[in-house]
């Protein structure tokens, strides 16, 4: 009998770190360079120039639109942001029902239900433009659940929608009760541009594993939602902020970080697993977030530079910037954002950026099925005498 692992035809890094496992034509980042792009243009050119619904239209239908048919496309969303008439009374018990459990978990459940009453099916039975109306809806629907669920949960009753808003503008207004200030509302819009989609991370290479099923296409977002759950992905923006509560004033920056860098300590907030240079998205919202101004976004930006400082003094070669999730903390809460609403936010964004990816998987009928290297005891083993 041999102790020889079993063994596969390509051995790949853990993670599977730069490994190519497809082609897509929906953006890519380059790393090293410190960019990202949606389809051929830059994502923060479009976050800076451009609407979320010019972008959720390039990113779904392959196009930025002209205003004829940003006028059509907003005609043909805004109505599929109204809760389903079947949905809406089993809020209140989900709400109820998932209160510890996190926004998303509430989110995934209300969009399966909707999924069920609206009659999608698996993407392997469905045409490809029936694909795209099932995702039209799926994406215009996550806010008006959000901001329900929230609402919900903290006693209040959860505010219709208004088609005379744009998404984020929109968003804003059903998790407040009050329409926003441009700025604020132009802020969250630029965040969620800015988040839409990151090349093969965690969650949209988990909703693309579900798509090669040919699985429903709900049943895709739910999975990127479980990804998206993780500290380690999405879960940090709340946490970054939580690091400038800790240290709170500017003469504390130092001592603070120090003693985390000696002891080895993860700083939230810093690094990412792709980008070896200044995160674009980070540098984008830090612009931002210094258009609003205050003490807080002084000693975020201070944060920044001394932790850049005291890791070329301890850690000489090491580089660590800010990554997206740093300064969308501050930038979300100068907005108003309960910091329990930070990862849903960011869900709201990335659900169209994995939309887009689970079209464009349901494309490709190859079903994706990796292997693993058996590292237990040697098969096979006598069985013990029951």
């Amino acid at each position: 009998m041999s102790n020889t692992p079993s063994t596969t035809e390509i051995e790949v890094p853990r993670g599977l770190k730069g490994v190519v496992v497809t082609e897509t034509e929906l953006g890519d980042v380059r790393g090293l360079e410190g960019f990202y792009h949606y389809r051929q243009y830059s994502a923060i050119d479009l976050a800076e120039r451009r609407t979320l619904e010019d972008v959720w239209h390039l990113m779904l239908l392959g196009e930025l639109p002209d205003p004829a048919r940003r006028a059509a496309f907003l005609a043909r969303t805004a109505p599929l942001r109204r809760l389903p008439d079947a949905l809406r009374p089993l809020l209140p018990a989900l709400a109820a029902s998932t209160a510890h459990g996190g926004p998303l978990t509430a989110l995934g459940a209300a969009l399966s239900i909707a999924a069920a009453d609206r009659g999608i099916r698996p993407l392997y039975d469905t045409a490809p433009e029936q694909r795209v109306e099932d995702a039209l809806f799926a994406t215009a629907l996550v806010p008006t659940v959000l901001t329900a669920l929230h609402r919900l949960q903290n006693a209040q009753q959860p505010i219709e929608p208004r088609e005379d808003l744009g998404y984020a503008a929109n968003y804003l207004y059903m998790l407040t009760g009050e329409e926003p200030e441009p700025a604020k509302a132009r802020a969250i819009e630029q965040y969620l541009i800015s988040t839409v989609d990151h090349g093969f991370n965690a969650s949209t290479f988990t909703a693309r594993v579900i798509a090669s099923t040919g699985a429903d296409l709900v049943a895709c977002l739910v999975g990127g939602l479980g990804a998206l759950s993780g500290p380690l992905h999405g879960g940090a923006p709340s946490r970054a902020l939580d690091t400038l509560d800790a240290i709170g004033t500017p003469e504390r920056i130092d001592g603070w970080i120090r003693e985390r860098v000696l002891a080895g300590d993860r700083i939230m907030g810093f690094g990412h697993a792709v980008y070896r240079t200044e995160d674009p998205r980070s540098r984008m919202l830090r612009g931002v977030a210094q258009s609003f101004g205050g003490e807080l976004v002084d000693l975020a930006v201070q944060v920044e530079a001394q932790v850049e400082a005291i890791l070329a003094e301890l850690k000489p070669g090491r580089e660590l910037h800010t990554n997206v999730e740093f300064y969308a903390g501050v930038v979300m809460h100068l907005c108003g954002l309960p910091r329990e609403m930070f990862t849903p936010t960011f869900a709201a964004g990335r659900a169209i950026g994995w939309s887009a990816n689970i079209l464009e998987q349901a494309a490709d009928s190859k079903i994706i099925r990796p292997s693993a290297r058996y590292t237990g005891p040697a098969a096979p083993a006598p069985l013990p005498t029951a």
